[in-house]
C-alpha cells in the first residue's frame, strides 16, 4: 500500500510539473503558426506593393508624354505642361545653385523684359586684319544643276542601313526618281569625284562630327550612305546615344558623329525627341553643354539657321539668378549665339589640328510663287530644279548670311564655309514634300490638299545633301 501510495504520488508530481511545458508549448505553436500566416502575408503585400509603384511610374510617363507631345498640342494641354514645368523649375531651383542653372524642357522665364543689348556685338571679336583670305582658282559654289543618270545617284535608298524615314522619299510613295539624278556642276571647272575609299584615307584615326538641326543631321546620314558600302558589316557599327550618335568604322579607326544642337549654344530644346517647345529658351554666354565634345574631334561641321526663323528668342543668362528672361528678336539672339561660337573657335582651334566647316543656310521652298509668277503652291509635285541662275527665293535671307558671314570673316583661317545656299535654292524639286513619313495623323482636309503639309524644308535622299558632302570632300 505504502508503496503504490508513492507510486501515485509521483506520478501526480509529474503530470505538474508537465503542465506548464504543455502550456508552454501550446503557446510556442500558436506564435508560430500565426508568425506562418503573417510570412504567407509578406509576398502578397510586397508584389501588391510593387505593382502599384510600377502603375504610378508608368501612369506618370503617360501623363509626361501627353503634356510633351510633339504635334497638335491643345489649349488645356499646354496649361497643363506649364504647370508642371514650374513644379519642376521649382524643385530644381531649391535643389542646388547648379541645377538651377541648367536648361531644359521644363525650364521656365519667371518674368520676361525686352533684351537690353548687354551683349558685345558692337566689340570686334578678333583684331582687324585687312588681309583678304586665299580663294580658290574656281568658285565651286558657282553653277548649275546637270540632269545625268549615270553617275548619279552615288548610292540606291533602299541600300543605306541607315535610312531616315523622314528622307527616304521613293520608300515613302514618290513616284518619280528624277531628283536623284541631278548632279552639281561648277562653272569653269569640275568637283572633285566622290570616292569612298579615298574619304576614309582622310578620316582614318580622326573623328568627323556634324552639329546642328535636322538639316545637318539630314547631311549626316547622307555621309553614312556614301560611306557606309566599303566597310564590311562586322568591321561597322552605330551606337545612338540620343545628343550624340556615333558611326564607327574599326578598320579605319574613323568615327562619323552627330550632335543635337540646334541653336549651337546650350538651350531648352536640346533634347533631340522633346524639343517641340512652344517658346525658345537659350543660353546666350554658354556653349560648354555641347563643347565639351568639340575639344577632341578632329574635323566639325556646323550650321545653324532654321530654328531661328521662328519669332523671338528668350534669353536666360548665366549670371541671372532671379529666373528673369530677355526677349530678343530671332536675328539679334542668333548674333549672340553665333559671336559665343566663334570665341570658342577662336580660344580653341588650332587650323593646323582642326578643321571646321560652318555650312550656309538650307533654303527652302515654301512658296511657288516665287519662282512661277500667278501661282499659290509650294514644293509638292515639284520635278525639275530651276534654270534660272539669278533665282533667289525668300528661303534664304540676306540679313542673316550676312550676320554670319561677317563673324565667319573674322575668324580667318580657322574656320572655311561650305557655301550650300544658292545651289540649294535651284532644288524646289529636293524636298518630301508629302513623300516622308509622318509622325502626326492627317485630316481628311489636309489629305485632299496635299500642298497643305508638304515638307519643303527638308532634302529627299539621294539628292541634294550628297553634293554638300562632295563639296566636304572636295575641300578635305
Amino acid at each position: 500500500m505504502v508503496q503504490i501510495s508513492f507510486q501515485s504520488q509521483n506520478q501526480n508530481q509529474n503530470q505538474n510539473s508537465e503542465r506548464p511545458q504543455i502550456t508552454s508549448l501550446l503557446s510556442l505553436s500558436r506564435m508560430i503558426q500565426r508568425w506562418h500566416k503573417k510570412k504567407t502575408q509578406l509576398p502578397l503585400i510586397a508584389i501588391v506593393f510593387f505593382l502599384f509603384v510600377l502603375c504610378t511610374i508608368f501612369y506618370n510617363e503617360h501623363r509626361f508624354q501627353e503634356i510633351h507631345r510633339n504635334e497638335n498640342r491643345k489649349p488645356n494641354d499646354i496649361a497643363t505642361r506649364n504647370d508642371v514645368k514650374k513644379t519642376f523649375s521649382s524643385l530644381s531651383r531649391s535643389s542646388s545653385k547648379a541645377s538651377a542653372g541648367t536648361l531644359d524642357r521644363f525650364s521656365i522665364c519667371n518674368s520676361t523684359v525686352k533684351y537690353n543689348g548687354r551683349s558685345n556685338l558692337n566689340t570686334p571679336l578678333l583684331q582687324s586684319d585687312e588681309q583678304e583670305n586665299t580663294k580658290d582658282s574656281c568658285n565651286v559654289f558657282s553653277g548649275r544643276w546637270v540632269f545625268d543618270n549615270i553617275s548619279v545617284p552615288l548610292y540606291n535608298e533602299s541600300d543605306c542601313p541607315y535610312m531616315s524615314d523622314q528622307l527616304a522619299c521613293h520608300k515613302h510613295g514618290r513616284p518619280d526618281l528624277m531628283y536623284q539624278n541631278w548632279r552639281w556642276q561648277p562653272h569653269g571647272c569640275d568637283l572633285k569625284r566622290w570616292n569612298a575609299t579615298e574619304m576614309w584615307d582622310k578620316l582614318r584615326g580622326k573623328r568627323l562630327m556634324f552639329v546642328g538641326d535636322s538639316l545637318n543631321r539630314g547631311q549626316w546620314i547622307s555621309m553614312l550612305c556614301l560611306l557606309e558600302s566599303v566597310i564590311p558589316a562586322n568591321k561597322k557599327s552605330i551606337t545612338p546615344n540620343a545628343p550624340l550618335t556615333i558611326f564607327r568604322a574599326e578598320e579605319y579607326n574613323a568615327t562619323v558623329e552627330f550632335q543635337w544642337a540646334p541653336l549651337i549654344v546650350e538651350s531648352n530644346s536640346d533634347d533631340p525627341v522633346n524639343h517641340r517647345l512652344d517658346e525658345r529658351i537659350i543660353r546666350p554666354d554658354s556653349v560648354l553643354r555641347h563643347a565639351s565634345e568639340w575639344d577632341h574631334v578632329d574635323i566639325l561641321v556646323f550650321n545653324s539657321y532654321l530654328w531661328w526663323r521662328q519669332g523671338p528668342v528668350k534669353l536666360s543668362w548665366s549670371n541671372e539668378e532671379n529666373g528673369v528672361c530677355e526677349e530678343a528678336e530671332s536675328l539679334d539672339a542668333m548674333e549672340l549665339a553665333m559671336n559665343e561660337w566663334a570665341k570658342w573657335i577662336e580660344s580653341n582651334v588650332d587650323p593646323l589640328k582642326k578643321k571646321v566647316f560652318f555650312v550656309t543656310m538650307s533654303p527652302t521652298h515654301l512658296w511657288s510663287r516665287e519662282w512661277e509668277p500667278e501661282t499659290e503652291g509650294n514644293c509638292y509635285n515639284e520635278k525639275a530644279p530651276i534654270e534660272d541662275e539669278r533665282y533667289r527665293g525668300s528661303g534664304s535671307d540676306l540679313p542673316t548670311m550676312r550676320m554670319v558671314g561677317n563673324i565667319v570673316n573674322k575668324l580667318k583661317s580657322k574656320v572655311s564655309v561650305i557655301n550650300i545656299t544658292q545651289m540649294s535654292e535651284y532644288r524646289k524639286d529636293g524636298h518630301p514634300s508629302i513623300y516622308r513619313k509622318f509622325w502626326e495623323s492627317r485630316s481628311a482636309e489636309q489629305l485632299a490638299n496635299p500642298a497643305s503639309y508638304s515638307d519643303c524644308i527638308h532634302w529627299c535622299l539621294p539628292g541634294v545633301p550628297d553634293v554638300w558632302n562632295q563639296l566636304l570632300f572636295h575641300f578635305l
